[in-house]
C-alpha cells in the first residue's frame, strides 16, 4: 500500500450511462446496482484514459492510499472476463433500464407512408427500437432476434440523404465508430450478438477512409466466429454519396474454396 493517484467516481453524478467502461482497457470500471464502480484498486493505472467519457463530470482522479497498480492481475482478470459466461442484459430481465434511461430498450411501430400527395412534406423516420449505438444494445434485445441487421459507421447517414428509405427501412440498426472506440469490443460485442439473434442479414455501411474499415473487420471476425454460413453485403460510401458495393462471402464457402 502507498500513496499513488487514482479514480475517484462521484456516486451522487454518475447516472450509470457506462460511457466510462469501454474507455478503460484494464477493465477496471464496470457497472454495478446502476452506478460504476472500481472493481479493484489494483486494476486502475491511475492515468485516466476514462475521465473524458463521462457526460456527468463523475469522474476525477484523487491521490489517495491504495494498492499498487498491477499489470499482470489485469492481464489475468481480462482472461477470465473473456471467457465468463455472459448473463441475460438486467434491461430484459427487469423490463427496468438499470442506468441512464435513455438507453432503456423500446420499439416503435414501422411508419405508415401517407398516401401520394403533389404537397411535399417531412419525410418520415423508419427507425424502429432504441437504442442504436452498439455498446448500448444488449445482444438479447428482441428488435435483433432473425432480423435483417444493418451495422453502420455513425458518419454514413450524414453523406447519404435517403439513409432511412434506401438503408434502414425493414432493418434493424446498430451503429459504431471504428476511430474513436474499441474495436476489440465490438469484435467480442457482435460475435456474441450474432450468437444469439441469429440474424437473417447482415448488411454494413462504412466510409471510404482507411480507418473505418474497422468496423468491416470486427463483423468479419465475428461473423466467422458465429455464423461461417452468412455472407456479409459491404457497402463503402464516399463523402459526396457514393457507394461502392460488394459481398463478403460465408466463411465456411472461402475454406472450401480453398480446399478444391
Amino acid at each position: 500500500m502507498g500513496m499513488r493517484k487514482i479514480i475517484k467516481i462521484d456516486e451522487d453524478l454518475c447516472d450509470g450511462c457506462g460511457e466510462c467502461v469501454p474507455s478503460c482497457e484494464e477493465g477496471a470500471l464496470q457497472i454495478i446496482d446502476g452506478k460504476a464502480k472500481l472493481v479493484k484498486d489494483i486494476y486502475c493505472d491511475g492515468l485516466g484514459a476514462c475521465l473524458g467519457e463521462c457526460p456527468q463530470g463523475a469522474l476525477t482522479i484523487e491521490e489517495r492510499e491504495a494498492a499498487e497498480f498491477d499489470e499482470k492481475a489485469v492481464d489475468e482478470f481480462l482472461q477470465s472476463e473473456k471467457g465468463a459466461p455472459k448473463s441475460p442484459s438486467p434491461l430484459l430481465a427487469t423490463g427496468v433500464p438499470h442506468g441512464c434511461p435513455g438507453s432503456a430498450l423500446r420499439t416503435m411501430a414501422a411508419p405508415v407512408a401517407p398516401a401520394a400527395s403533389s404537397v411535399p412534406g417531412p419525410q418520415l423516420s423508419s427507425l424502429t427500437h432504441w437504442p442504436v449505438q452498439l455498446m448500448l444494445v444488449p445482444p438479447q434485445a428482441p428488435f435483433l432476434a432473425e432480423s435483417d441487421l444493418l451495422i453502420c459507421a455513425d458518419c454514413v447517414p450524414f453523406t447519404v440523404p435517403d439513409f432511412h428509405s434506401r438503408f434502414l427501412t425493414g432493418r434493424s440498426v446498430v451503429v459504431a465508430c471504428p476511430k474513436l472506440d474499441n474495436l476489440d469490443l465490438y469484435r467480442e460485442k457482435l460475435k456474441e450478438m450474432f450468437a444469439v439473434a441469429r440474424p437473417t442479414s447482415i448488411t454494413v455501411l462504412r466510409m471510404e477512409v482507411p480507418c473505418c474499415g474497422g468496423i468491416v473487420d470486427a463483423v468479419l471476425k465475428a461473423r466467422d466466429a458465429s455464423l461461417p454460413h452468412m455472407p456479409i453485403v459491404i457497402h463503402t460510401m464516399d463523402i459526396r454519396g457514393g457507394d461502392r458495393r460488394e459481398v463478403a462471402q460465408a466463411a465456411q464457402d472461402n475454406k472450401a474454396q480453398g480446399a478444391s
